[in-house]
């Protein structure tokens, strides 16, 4: 189950995201309420993106250890 979450989830449309909430959030005219829901979205999307790249350095680290036994 935890598999599937990680194919849902696609780090290039999150950064995209996250260029867009930045955006968002530099503009003069935004209310506050507005501007704390976009950067909850930001940080929790961050964390999302921290976690996966993680978990991307891991598989290189064992992939690189397998190649380098043989």
């Amino acid at each position: 189950m935890a598999e599937d979450n990680k194919e849902k989830f696609n780090i290039e449309e999150a950064m995209a995201k996250l260029e867009e909430i930045n955006g968002k959030l530099a503009a003069d005219d935004i209310a506050l309420d507005e501007s704390m829901k976009l950067y909850k979205e930001g940080v929790e999307l961050a964390n999302k993106c921290r976690a996966n790249l993680e978990g991307v350095k891991k598989e290189l680290e064992i992939i690189n250890a397998d190649s380098g036994a043989e």
